[in-house]
């Protein structure tokens, strides 16, 4: 087999060559269906939590559960290539080149996402090396850092706080905001009327003060929706 790579590497043949030149010099690695099926379960597993994870605990403003089970089929497709990169050298080889072609142009507007999806790519490249533990024990070990960080985290969230009011409102508009820590995002004004947007971090269910907006005269809406953005310190 060192012979032929050699060969082949003192050719300068194109990679579509190799196979041709390996010919019977081919071995693959001793993969038994019990050890093809225990990696992709152990894989599944790992998804599973990634998943549930991800279900349960994820804090962003608009759930993805299609995003959700990709990361469920990376993980499980991830250790299966795995598999068959270190089965064969020469199926590595064309793999490699196979998915240097793959381009993903889709935009990810969180970026714990990224996070969760390396989370799945890492679980499905230590269990298609059949580490198994190693796969298992980091995903969990990963899930309780995750779940803590996520409780213990600061109660208060991020909001955007949209209010439409007449120009002649100005003054009073002022006076209620003073009272809140906030951010100013946003101001329109046509003609007499103003659409202001603003950040505010507040406790949660905590509106109680978005009653004082209505009660001004010439206030139109009072609109509170909740954001992911970062928030001053």
């Amino acid at each position: 087999m060192v012979d032929s790579i050699s060969q082949f590497l003192a050719s300068g043949s194109k990679l579509t060559d190799a196979i041709e030149l390996f010919g019977t010099d081919i071995e693959f690695a001793n993969l038994s269906v019990t050890t093809i099926l225990i990696t992709l379960l152990t894989a599944a597993v790992c998804g599973a939590v990634i998943y549930l994870v991800y279900r349960f605990f994820n804090r962003s403003v608009i759930y993805n559960e299609n995003f959700n089970i990709l990361v469920i089929l990376t993980t499980v497709v991830t250790s299966f290539i795995i598999m068959t990169i270190s089965s064969n050298v020469v199926l590595s080889l064309g793999m490699v080149g196979a998915l240097s072609i793959v381009r993903f142009r889709a935009a990810v507007k969180d970026p714990l996402d990224i996070g969760f999806l390396f989370w799945g790519i890492a679980a499905g490249i230590t269990a298609g090396a059949q580490l198994y533990w190693v796969a298992l024990l980091g995903t969990a070990i990963i899930a309780v850092l995750y779940i803590l960080i996520t409780i213990f985290r600061k109660e208060k969230k991020s909001y955007l706080l949209i209010v439409r009011y007449d120009a002649a409102s100005e003054m009073n508009v002022n006076g209620v905001l003073g009272a809140v820590k906030y951010r100013l995002k946003n101001k329109t004004q046509t003609g007499d009327h103003v659409e202001l947007t603003i950040e505010v971090k507040i406790k949660k269910n905590d509106t109680a003060y978005l009653s004082r907006f209505n009660a001004i005269e010439g206030v139109e809406s009072v609109t509170l929706l909740e954001y992911s953005g970062e928030y001053m310190n």
